[in-house]
């Protein structure tokens, strides 16, 4: 495997596009890329995995760069691809983590994986859409999520006809994505300008029903919220430890929606805690 990443034919037909940070005999860490990425594994991740001697597989969900498009996809679709690319893998037992959008993804895994999932970890992520108009409470600019609402066309327009407002992100989160996230944030531009294809399939995704009830999680979940996220608000990790009530929550009053990835390092501990010690079961597939 490259950092090029590698890419899997779906049962379907359909192609996933992956990266693996290799380590066969590690501990495996399924990252959930946010909401636009490429799904590449960030050089501050990598570094704190191998730092722990953990393996990160990280997966482009279906519209964004080498993952084939699949229209009305659910939350819950995208994690049954995440297991096709871990079966590929040989990778049997896992934790998942997930920032942002990839926050639902992650938990959307741990529920369709059942015994397989050792832990999850979110940071800043949204919690699943029930039509309460309070879902929108406290973003800074819930536009592009009221599309997705309306539906497929009105997401997919969305952004022809509005701006980037750069008051979704906190002082931290801005000095965040100028330093160990920079990255991220660069991904993320780049990912955004190439095309919508994938952000647009994950907002309807996200308030849409996700396929799956998060409450059917058996593994450790940890839920990591900042105060001052603008992007997703607080209230999201409430309405999520609401669903899930026996898992450990950290807030952060300082942090935004970014900035608290930087107790990254320390969820990953957690996860370790938390029984994330079963390597991989064989070779690593693709190059």
């Amino acid at each position: 495997m490259t950092d090029a990443g590698a890419t899997l034919t779906l049962p379907d037909g359909r192609e996933a596009h992956w990266f693996d940070t290799g380590a066969v005999q590690a501990p495996v860490v399924v990252w959930h890329h946010g909401t636009p990425s490429d799904g590449r594994i960030y050089g501050v991740l990598r570094e704190a995995a191998v730092a722990r001697g953990i393996r990160v597989i990280s997966v482009a969900r279906p519209g964004y760069p080498g993952s084939t498009r699949r229209i009305g996809r659910t939350v819950a679709d995208s994690a049954r691809d995440v297991l096709a690319v871990l079966d590929a893998a040989g990778v049997e037992r896992f934790a998942a983590v997930g920032s942002s959008g990839g926050g639902p993804h992650a938990l959307a895994l741990a529920a369709v994986a059942g015994e397989r999932a050792t832990g999850v970890a979110t940071f800043a992520s949204l919690a699943p859409y029930d039509d309460d108009p309070e879902w929108f409470e406290g973003m800074a600019d819930p536009s592009a999520l009221e599309a997705a609402v309306r539906g497929l066309e009105a997401r997919t327009r969305h952004d022809d006809e509005a701006e980037f407002d750069p008051a979704v992100f906190s002082a931290a989160d801005w000095a965040a994505l100028q330093g160990d996230w920079a990255e991220m944030g660069a991904d993320a531009q780049a990912t955004g300008e190439a095309g919508n294809e994938g952000a647009v399939d994950d907002d309807r995704a996200f308030v849409t029903d996700w396929g799956v009830d998060v409450r059917q999680i058996t593994a450790s979940v940890l839920i990591v919220h900042g105060d001052e996220d603008r992007m997703v608000p607080a209230g999201h990790a409430t309405r999520l430890l609401c669903l899930l009530p026996d898992a450990t929550s950290w807030w952060f009053a300082d942090d935004g929606h970014v900035s608290g990835l930087r107790a990254l390092g320390s969820a990953l501990d957690w996860l370790l805690e938390h029984d994330l010690s079963s390597p991989s079961r064989g070779p690593v597939a693709g190059p």
